[in-house]
């Protein structure tokens, strides 16, 4: 009898882990906005390739500074 209680309840926690888990799992429901909301959006700065070029100029930049070195106490 005991067996029984120990079986049947290992079976109903499987299965509200597998309904969690399917819960997590499954694609988020996307909303849909109206296609004429009549909301601008500003356009990009630059082209992402543009972007792209200047954050590794910033980079090579920052890399090329001297690192200030700790005095000596």
């Amino acid at each position: 009898m005991r067996a029984v209680f120990g079986v049947l309840s290992l079976l109903i926690v499987v299965a509200v882990i597998g309904v969690l888990a399917k819960k997590q799992l499954s694609p988020a429901p996307v909303k849909v906005a109206p296609a004429d909301t009549g909301v601008n959006l500003p356009a990009p700065a630059a082209a992402p390739q543009q972007q792209v070029q200047q954050v590794r100029q910033q980079i090579e930049n920052t890399l090329q500074q001297a690192r200030p070195m700790p005095e000596d106490k």
